[in-house]
């Protein structure tokens, strides 16, 4: 089969790999129907962070169910399903608290000998617990993108607005307008939000920002944005502001423009980032969210999206073929597009 591989940075390459193959009896087996690039993928891309040349990459994908193990109960072959960007097993402790990401037998996609999630075929361990059934079967290709957008980016988003805190009435500051950052202010707007401050200079993505529910755009980073905020809400800050990015600026920004007393809920992969815990004790500013437990999310998200209350597969710009994977990543990169998908069958 084809799955994308990381080669060297700004190296990714489609690469005939072996198919899978059910290694336990609560794996299963997922052909791809779409999958995608995700901003987190760029860390690794761009050279940042590490990555093992010859690795499998991608962790966000729907499909079928081609084949299960015998103790593989939840889902049947034939299942439509969505793939959270973790597995996990739904059972341990961390799980039943719902945080699946911490779960004590979960892991990432394309780490550990597991497959990456951008290829023909996935091997899912712990089926039961991580996979999400659409109902139904199939469903139509317009609504594929909105799915595979519950694999990662709107759980994310909506779990910085979790951790912020975020209800109805409240004025909200989203920094980030990646996809994530995007999903964030559809999150404020499902969960209550009044007003919706993005942090954005890109006409494309101000558009996108405004149809989620921003009312407020800032076209301005660093101590501008920061003077912009606090001029819109009357120099007390944001009810609930979002880091939606992970680097200190974007950080420093989201704790400067938070209104005393407030929460930051951040879900940024952190890089090079000094928690500013002066402003955070001197405003009793907290600090929620991280890692997405987007498992534990998918059921009432998955519930909007096929009753039509949200659209969050809005957020893909960039349609490529499988094949061209890799100019989705370039374009990423280049900021060209907000967020890549390709669609395999």
């Amino acid at each position: 089969m084809r799955a994308l591989v990381f080669n060297a940075a700004f190296d990714v390459t489609v690469e005939e790999v072996p198919d899978p193959e059910i290694q336990a009896s609560t794996d299963a087996v997922v052909r791809v129907v779409a999958t995608c690039v995700c901003g987190s993928d760029l860390w690794y891309y761009r050279g940042v962070s590490d990555r093992r040349p010859g690795s499998r990459i991608g962790h966000e994908f729907v499909g079928v169910v081609e084949a299960v193990g015998t103790d593989v109960g939840t889902v049947a072959v034939g299942d439509f399903v969505i793939a959270p960007f973790m597995y996990s097993d739904g059972t341990c402790p961390h799980c039943l608290h719902g945080v699946p990401s911490s779960c004590l037998h979960g892991g990432f996609w394309g780490t550990h000998g597991n497959d990456g999630g951008q290829g023909e075929f996935v091997r899912v361990p712990l089926a039961d617990g991580t996979l999400v059934v659409v109902p139904g079967g199939r469903p139509d290709a317009a609504l594929i993108p909105h799915l595979l957008a519950l694999s990662d980016v709107c759980g994310t988003g909506h779990h910085a607005a979790v951790g912020a805190g975020v209800g109805p009435g409240m004025t909200v500051a989203v920094v980030g307008d990646g996809a994530v950052g995007l999903s964030g202010v559809l999150a404020a707007r499902r969960l209550g939000a009044e007003r919706i401050i993005a942090l954005s200079r890109n006409p494309a993505r101000q558009a996108v920002a405004t149809e989620f529910g921003a009312t407020d755009l800032v076209e301005a980073r660093g101590p501008d944005a920061v003077g912009a905020v606090l001029e819109l809400t009357g120099g007390v800050g944001a009810d609930a502001t979002l880091e939606c990015v992970g680097t200190g600026e974007a950080m420093n920004t989201a704790f400067a423009i938070a209104r005393p007393g407030s929460r930051v809920g951040f879900v940024g992969v952190p890089h090079e980032v000094v928690f500013p815990i002066g402003i955070a004790f001197d405003n009793n500013v907290g600090l929620g969210g991280g890692l997405a437990p987007v498992r534990a999310y998918l059921p009432e998200l998955l519930a909007d999206v096929l009753d039509g209350s949200i659209e969050p597969g809005r957020v893909f710009d960039l349609e490529v073929a499988f094949d061209d994977l890799p100019e989705g990543y370039a374009a990423m990169d280049q900021r060209l597009a907000i967020k890549a998908m390709a669609r395999l069958a």
